[in-house]
């Protein structure tokens, strides 16, 4: 039976709060703070138990090996050797954010009937343009069932950032969808990450039907205002679309098309009177997952704990709440160490929809092997990491062992 299962990155040892991501407005205010590699994955394997005890099916992928040695091998350079800016997009944790990982297109949606995947390129930001061998890896590993067909990633210069900048709508997550695919258009101080020529190249390989699928810009306003993926400012799931008033650069005619695909959509818009965009961005209202609840109560919205630190943007969501409309509950969880570098809850997980008898079972969470994840984690993540021990041989090799320590565990040798 197809089900929508949440993939979460597991937050690796090398999270470190370098401010690579240009047009990230809380991974740059928090470049040359201290992380706290142990807390972070701690809360994100919580976030993870969170979901679980709400009836949701939940998965995991691994953190990519850091620093990746490889890739400054490229650049001519060793971890030990490497001018600082090239050192730490090396030891990057940002695969964390499963929601770059890949583009994901249900199987109703394909004209094969697969489930199909196709990994980002992330080429717009040096520290992510090195993930997507691992993650590839990773995908081809958890979804070799013949269910499935993963591709590899749109060739530069066509920047794609995964599902952080698509959305479904549908009656079920079982059936057929209408597929929407945000993009953005360049030239301002902050970059477009998605480009309209890789949506359309991801679209033709996942074979869907031109007739369900749209494409949206994504507005000015809301990049250069640090909406620097859509899912900052909008988010879906079955017939709901959640989305701020800034959105789309052409709001009306974005809901126009939208409602003409799939006139049963309700949309929820949040007003710039009443929610700015600094404020949504800060509290990432957004970037929160939209759930359907297991016990049939509706939707529920799992949003950072900074929205309840923003007044405008509580007060707006109580006051929803309060109405009849089809989100019913508010599940705040702390996931602030992903939060200071720039990822929200929703950052943190990829949404598959498949049987869940055809993921490797590796993959897939419970109770014990969350236990187990936690366990290695408390034992064997650095607890904090400050700039400068980014040059550290001790921590490069405490690092990889603690990841290989993991992989141990849970009988996923073949990614070491």
């Amino acid at each position: 039976m197809l089900t929508e299962i949440n993939f979460d990155g597991i937050i690796g040892p090398s999270h470190n709060y370098a401010g690579l991501s240009r047009g990230n407005i809380a991974s740059s205010s928090h470049a040359g703070d201290v992380s706290q590699p142990r807390a972070a994955a701690l809360q994100g394997i919580d976030k993870m138990r969170h979901n679980l005890a709400l009836g949701l099916p939940q998965g995991f992928f691994m953190p990519l090996d850091r620093p990746d040695a490889p890739w400054l091998a490229t650049l001519g350079t060793t971890p030990a050797d490497a001018e600082g800016h090239l050192r730490a997009q090396a030891w990057s944790a940002s695969s964390m954010w499963a929601a770059n990982a890949a583009t994901v297109s249900p199987a109703p949606d394909s004209a094969d009937g697969k489930c199909h995947l196709t990994v980002a390129n992330l080429v717009t930001m040096p520290h992510r343009s090195h993930e997507w061998p691992g993650t590839l890896a990773q995908l081809r590993l958890a979804f070799a069932d013949p269910a499935f067909a993963v591709h590899a990633p749109i060739p530069a210069p066509f920047g794609d950032e995964g599902a952080a900048n698509h959305m479904r709508l549908c009656s079920g997550h079982d059936g057929q969808g209408v597929e929407i695919f945000v993009y953005g258009v360049g030239g301002g101080r902050f970059p477009a990450r998605q480009h309209l020529d890789a949506s359309k190249a991801i679209a033709r390989h996942h074979r869907l039907d031109p007739q369900r699928t749209l494409f949206i810009r994504q507005s000015d306003t809301a990049i250069q205002g640090g909406a620097f993926h859509n899912d900052v400012v909008a988010v879906a799931n079955e017939h709901v679309l959640f989305t701020h008033e800034t959105a789309f650069e052409d709001r009306e005619g974005a809901h126009a098309e939208i409602r003409a695909a799939f006139p049963a959509v309700e949309i929820v818009e949040v007003p710039a009177s009443a929610v700015s965009l600094p404020d949504a961005i800060k509290s990432y209202l957004f970037n929160a997952q939209l759930v359907s609840l297991a016990d049939g109560g509706g939707m529920g919205l799992v949003l950072p704990t900074e929205a309840q630190d923003t007044p405008a943007v509580w007060n707006w969501l109580e006051e929803m709440i309060a109405g009849n409309g089809p989100i019913r509950r508010l599940l705040p969880v702390n996931v602030r160490q992903s939060m200071a570098n720039g990822g929200g809850p929703a950052c943190l997980r990829l949404r598959v929809v498949a049987d869940p008898a055809t993921v490797d079972p590796r993959f897939i969470a419970d109770e014990a092997k969350l236990d187990r994840i936690a366990a290695v984690v408390a034992a064997h993540w650095p607890e904090v990491i400050a700039p400068g021990d980014l040059a550290s041989a001790t921590l490069v090799n405490d690092v990889r062992k603690a990841r290989a320590t993991l992989l141990e565990t849970l009988d996923l040798g073949e990614l070491v």
